[in-house]
């Protein structure tokens, strides 16, 4: 129990670290990094997917069929870009109001190594508890990760190792054709509206 504590401790922490780096990175103002445009192939990022989510039940393309949806890929141990991506979209869910219920939000691991569902319950205490979290083996994350058209890499750190990866949220319609992404260097008003705009869409 006291070790369960401390950890719920430490990834409140690390959401308020990360809340204010979200708010530093929105008042900055850096030009976002090359990314998949509204100008990409529509029908060449997404895909179907077997995954499991964080309670340990199946998950597939099906459960989002017919609903707009976001998917970003990470990891438990990010020490920052993921828990600030994951905030951001906390506090975007809440601005949407009730059209965020329209919104499936996706967190896929590309770390299954270490994110096992367990492993996930506990981190996605700190966020909108509307995101899944997903997890599997490495062929179907692999799988999922080259249909989102995104890209990882384990590597090494001290004794144990970190992983690079992709870091904007890719933006689905209702009909799992991608649509736009989102950008945690893009200003809050301009990712907002994107949200927006996709929930309002048929």
């Amino acid at each position: 129990m006291q070790t369960l504590r401390l950890l719920r401790i430490a990834l409140w922490l690390a959401a308020a670290a990360a809340a204010i780096a979200y708010v530093a990175l929105a008042l900055r103002g850096d030009p976002p990094p090359r990314q998949p445009s509204a100008g990409t192939d529509a029908g060449a990022i997404g895909g179907p997917f077997t995954l499991t989510d964080q309670r340990g039940a199946t998950f597939t393309e099906k459960d989002v069929a017919g609903r707009p949806h976001a998917v970003f890929f990470g990891f438990t141990h990010c020490p920052d870009v993921c828990p600030t991506t994951l905030f951001g979209l906390t506090q975007l869910m809440q601005a949407l109001g009730p059209d965020a219920d329209r919104l499936k939000v996706l967190f896929v691991t590309v770390d299954p190594e270490r994110d096992t569902a367990e492993a996930l319950t506990t981190y996605m205490s700190s966020f909108d508890p509307r995101i899944v979290a997903l997890t599997g083996d490495g062929a179907a994350i692999d799988r999922m990760v080259r249909n989102y058209k995104a890209y990882y890499r384990k590597v090494p750190s001290g004794e144990s190792y970190t992983m690079d990866h992709t870091a904007v949220v890719f933006l689905m319609g209702a009909d799992g054709r991608f649509v736009i992404t989102l950008d945690q260097h893009e200003p809050v008003e301009t990712q907002l509206a994107k949200l927006r705009r996709l929930v309002k869409t048929p």
